[in-house]
């Protein structure tokens, strides 16, 4: 038997965790100098709180080579084998930090996602179906290789506050885009976060326009599966997104997750994204 195990910032619902039974392992969140760790003793909504009720700045930290060890000591003894999917590395040291620990066994492979959120998701939920399937783990990690370019992953954010006091844009940039409403949309591509599309007027307006640009005019969406994911989105918001979603496309799937404190703690509420797959590689 195989086990899946992610870092926390896969951003898929306890639902699917308990179906295909991934365990995660939860970055740590440092706010004003005490540290708490990613779903476990820190929600969202805790730090939404932190940000705008008591003025604090959160910042998250890697899973260390000392914690991956510890899990994989754990789960290597019970299982056949155990494939550990992290968080892209251009995001984080974890999966640096992961292999480190994984070289003191032979049984345990790791795999650089190379996304976030649920663009990390996607490829923690095929290694679950795969294991299903009874594939071998070395054939699995070569599956998901090749499944990893294929993620199309972005979302739209509602305010830039967040990313400024995270110093990913200066105040200006932040008031700048509130003054006159845009509402970027951020791509990961090759790995990486790039700025796409600047959408204005209201959230609900970007979002449909965005939604339209993601899913029109494009002959290799692999309509399997396609994620809606989203901080602390209203329940209005996500009906108006599943109802974009129909009007241009017919997934087999359509699975709703909320976002995790990393995606919060650097974008805030009211980000939301499509992450679905193609079929073939992301045109540079």
């Amino acid at each position: 038997m195989i086990k899946i195990t992610a870092d926390s910032t896969c951003d898929l619902s306890q639902a699917i965790l308990e179906t295909f039974n991934i365990d995660l392992v939860p970055l740590h969140i440092a706010v004003n100098g005490n540290d708490y760790r990613d779903g476990v003793d820190i929600s969202p909504s805790d730090i939404v709180n932190f940000v705008e009720n008591e003025n604090k700045i959160c910042q998250t930290a890697a899973v260390n080579a000392f914690e991956y060890q510890r899990l994989f000591s754990k789960l290597a003894s019970e299982f056949e084998a155990v494939i550990h999917i992290n968080i892209g590395s251009q995001f984080s040291s974890c999966h640096q930090n992961a292999k480190i620990a994984a070289q003191s066994f032979n049984n345990v492979y790791v795999v650089d996602s190379q996304n976030l959120s649920t663009g990390h998701g996607h490829v923690v939920y095929e290694a679950a179906l795969l294991t299903k399937q009874g594939l071998a783990a070395p054939e699995i990690c070569q599956r998901l290789e090749e499944l990893i370019p294929k993620v199309d992953a972005s979302f739209v954010i509602d305010e830039l506050e967040y990313l400024r006091k995270g110093g990913r844009c200066s105040g200006l940039e932040a008031f700048g885009a509130k003054l006159l409403r845009i509402n970027p949309c951020i791509e990961v591509l090759e790995g990486r976060m790039v700025v796409g599309k600047k959408y204005r007027g209201s959230f609900e307006r970007s979002l449909k326009l965005y939604i339209k640009d993601r899913l029109t005019d494009k002959d290799n969406i692999d309509y399997s599966r396609i994620f809606i994911t989203h901080c602390m989105c209203s329940d209005e918001i996500i009906e108006l997104v599943k109802n974009e979603i129909a009007s241009y496309a017919n997934f087999e799937e359509v699975i709703v997750t909320e976002a995790g404190c990393t995606i919060t703690s650097h974008c805030g509420p009211n980000t939301l994204g499509i992450l679905y797959k193609l079929k073939d590689k992301k045109q540079k």
